[in-house]
């Protein structure tokens, strides 16, 4: 039996593709089955690329990209043997779950960066509340040496302490679970919004709320949701009207789910009082919406790196391995589209 990994351009600085080829190297341990690596980048490769790198006996795939532009009825029928896909990503929008299985192909994910990512959605929020850098950068690019009119013990900036605020999460799956987590650290009071209600004791403190409710408590309200249709341009005009005038806004989910043209505006008119981005619409920015967002001094927008922490990285491989064993064994573990 055959897998096949496909592994991308390195994307930060301090893991290279052989660090993750070394941890692929459990795989080893599997009996019956060999592997191979598909290495491609930088960027996305086309479908008709895939299809045509991917070999025809594959019966595994690992991939950092899955959806309907590669996993189609013409990429199934050029691999008659697929029954396994693993998503070596947190996003699965756009996949046909129905075609898949009807096809017998089981399709797991993992989710192995909701620490990083919880950890960077709080880092973008206290860059917005203290401004650490700008502060920094001010003592770094003064010359202390010589007399003048400098200021030491001085604040250019607003700090804003988050303990008593209201920490709203929209979107209560693995990375915002961990997210309110640190939230609750800080002394914030913590309320969610998610499309099913989530029990167990993991969520104690956190006060599972209404959509409406969520907007109008929220002094924060960071972003954990999947895009799809119905999250498109979720948090629009009509959402930030709804929300507490000047409350921060988070997102390190999916940059289609905000209207930036409308994020723009309300920071402009101070509607929302910031906001902390590390996903946009499109991906490198092209839209004039993305780039005011970029500009804006009220913003802080980065390039989707929240979850390229070299920790991260290497639990991907180890939980998509760990994936693969449970479905060898008849017992699938984070199985999408059942």
């Amino acid at each position: 039996m055959k897998a096949q990994i496909m592994i991308d351009a390195p994307l930060s600085s301090d893991i290279s593709n052989e660090d993750l080829k070394q941890q692929w190297e459990g795989f080893r341990a599997i009996e019956g089955w060999e592997y191979g690596f598909l290495t491609f980048g930088p960027g996305l490769p086309a479908g008709e690329e895939v299809n045509a790198m991917v070999p025809r006996d594959t019966d595994a795939l690992f991939s950092p990209w899955v959806s309907k532009v590669y996993l189609n009825e013409a990429f199934l029928d050029a691999h008659p043997h697929l029954r396994y896909v693993a998503i070596l990503s947190h996003g699965h929008a756009n996949v046909d779950y129905g075609m898949l299985k009807s096809r017998g192909v089981t399709i797991t994910t993992t989710a192995y960066g909701d620490r990083a990512v919880a950890e960077y959605t709080f880092a973008l929020l206290l860059a917005l509340c203290h401004r650490a850098e700008r502060h920094a950068d001010y003592l770094k690019d003064t010359d202390w040496s010589t007399p003048g009119d400098k200021r030491y013990m001085y604040v250019m900036t607003p700090q804003t302490e988050l303990n008593g605020m209201t920490f709203g999460v929209l979107g209560l799956g693995s990375i915002g679970l961990r997210t309110a987590q640190i939230a609750k650290g800080f002394g914030m009071e913590v309320i969610a919004t998610d499309l099913f209600r989530k029990e167990g004791p993991e969520y104690q403190g956190i006060e599972q709320v209404g959509l409406e409710e969520l907007y109008s408590r929220a002094d924060v309200l960071s972003v954990h949701m999947q895009l799809s249709e119905q999250t498109d341009k979720m948090l629009g005009r009509e959402a930030f009207a709804r929300m507490k005038p000047g409350v921060i806004i988070l997102n390190t989910a999916r940059g289609g789910i905000i209207d930036e043209d409308a994020l723009a505006d309300a920071l402009d008119s101070g509607r929302v009082g910031g906001a902390g981005l590390d996903v946009l619409r499109q991906e490198p920015p092209v839209s004039p919406a993305a780039l005011r967002l970029i500009a804006h001094p009220n913003a802080i927008v980065t390039g989707h790196i929240a979850w390229l922490s070299k920790s991260s990285r290497l639990r991907q491989v180890a939980l998509a391995i760990s994936n693969f064993r449970a479905w060898l064994s008849g017992k699938p573990v984070s199985v999408i589209g059942a």
